[in-house]
């Protein structure tokens, strides 16, 4: 997930990225599928969001 923020005292767009680990409940996915996740309740330690749907399959 990537998000952009002005910087405060610079005024320059930033690009801060995050992973998050995904519930794919069915095994749809593959590495560089671009997808929707909704956030849910704790599905493990690390897992706190589910495959929505997939907006692009990788190439």
């Amino acid at each position: 997930m990537e998000t952009r923020k002005t910087h405060p005292r610079f005024k320059k767009i930033v690009r801060r990225s995050v992973r998050l680990k995904v519930h794919d409940e069915k095994n749809e996915c593959a590495v560089g599928d671009k997808i929707l996740a909704i956030e849910t309740r704790p599905l493990s330690k690390e897992k706190r969001h589910r495959l929505y749907k997939i907006v692009e399959k990788a190439k």
